[in-house]
């Protein structure tokens, strides 16, 4: 069941992406080579995210699709079709958010896991989907999704459905803010009043989508960071990550899930790597490395759980910089700036009277937070860049554990 996709490859060769096929999805392998002439007589395009097909240039493969009317697909609409056509009616999730996708999917999944509930969890998160096991009937697909991925789904139901929150992420692929809130809140397509539809109301923006969702079929429940959770969890500090475990809690209660097994995986969860992850204390100083956080409005989550620190931040920036950061400026006792665009951010910092060094390497940065952390008597050495990665490493996870890496290698005399 379900199209026959045409799969290209720039990296692996033919055999090795065939073996990397589900076995549940069929289709003949092809490289770019043989997509140069002929006729594009395929069921369907499957993208992997990160290449685009509309904006800001499509993919040439992309182009030819889109010319020859072929539909373009994600990997998680080929799980969907694979699942279905296997007869199971095991539900999915989708999660999706500017920001705290991966931890919500994540507890989410660690809920249902620990309550004995057969769960899949993956997609932007990892595994891929189509790496993902057949579930049986009771089973529950977790899946994070981004904007990238949403806009690839054609048929995909998610029987549960989560916004988190909505800020400027992404416009060069989405045109501009409207164009990435749309694709955003298309997770809710296709639900039907069976189906539960969450939404976080702590920005404008995805209190804007509510009232539109208000006139959607599915259930809607309303989350926010000022709720008390059912149990305190040490690895989900501050106002987003309670909004997060409010999210995964409203999910869980609609899979079946008691509040008392919901309140034990609170409890139990174990966070994620580079998301405000304490690596090490050293000398009265503690290093948090909050990678994970590449625009300004995930810097602002983890700058209001701390009241003063030494801030790491740079790298490639996102439109608008750290303007948002402002009102958080004071519980900052000195910045140290890393990265292509720390110019950008010293402007910022210079206007508003904030001390910092531009460092240019985190090699740089780290011996020079444990010194000023303990001359400024700040606490808190915090890596949350507010920026992309890709200038200095393959990515945020490179970079964060670089950082834990050089902090574990400091010694109290270091300062």
């Amino acid at each position: 069941g379900g199209p026959s996709p045409a799969m290209t490859t720039e990296s692996l060769t033919p055999a090795a992406t065939a073996e990397s096929l589900t076995p549940a999805v069929t289709g003949r392998v092809i490289t770019l080579r043989d997509l140069a002439g002929g006729p594009f007589d395929f069921d369907a395009l499957v993208l992997s995210p990160g290449i685009p097909h509309r904006l800001p240039k499509p993919h040439p493969v992309a182009q030819r699709a889109l010319g020859a009317g072929v539909p373009i697909l994600s990997d998680v609409e080929l799980l969907f079709q694979a699942v279905r056509a296997s007869g199971s009616r095991s539900r999915f999730v989708g999660v999706t958010g500017t920001n705290g996708k991966s931890t919500t999917t994540a507890l989410l999944a660690h809920i249902l896991d620990s309550a004995g509930i057969q769960v899949a969890a993956g997609a932007n998160l990892g595994p891929a989907a189509l790496s993902l096991p057949l579930l049986p009937h009771d089973g529950v697909y977790v899946l994070e999704m981004s904007s990238y991925m949403l806009e690839r789904l054609a048929t995909v139901r998610f029987d549960a459905a989560v916004m988190l929150n909505l800020s400027a992420d992404h416009i060069d692929r989405h045109g501009d803010m409207a164009g990435y809130a749309m694709a955003k809140r298309s997770i809710f397509d296709r639900q039907t009043k069976a189906d539960l539809a969450v939404i976080g109301i702590d920005d404008a923006g995805s209190r804007d989508m509510a009232g539109w969702l208000d006139t959607r079929p599915a259930h809607v429940i309303r989350v926010s960071g000022s709720e008390t959770p059912l149990a305190n969890g040490a690895a989900l500090p501050g106002a987003h990550n309670a909004q997060n475990a409010a999210a995964a809690t409203a999910m869980a209660r609609f899979l079946g899930v008691s509040d008392t097994a919901i309140a034990a995986g609170l409890a139990s969860y174990p966070g994620l790597p580079h998301r405000q992850q304490r690596i090490v204390t050293i000398g009265g100083v503690t290093f948090i490395n909050d990678s994970k956080a590449t625009n300004a409005d995930a810097s602002e989550r983890a700058l209001v759980c701390y009241d003063r620190v030494i801030w790491i931040a740079g790298g490639m920036a996102k439109e608008g910089g750290i303007e948002p950061l402002v009102p958080l400026f004071p519980r900052i006792a000195r910045a140290l700036l890393i990265g292509r665009d720390a110019p950008q951010f010293a402007a910022t910092l210079t206007r508003e009277g904030v001390p910092f060094d531009m460092v240019g390497t985190l090699e740089a940065a780290v011996p020079a937070a444990f010194a000023a952390a303990k001359s400024e008597n700040a606490p808190i050495v915090l890596l949350s860049p507010a920026c992309a990665s890709w200038d200095q490493f393959t990515g945020y996870d490179q970079r964060g554990d670089r950082f834990a890496e050089l902090a574990r290698n400091l010694k109290a005399g270091d300062a």
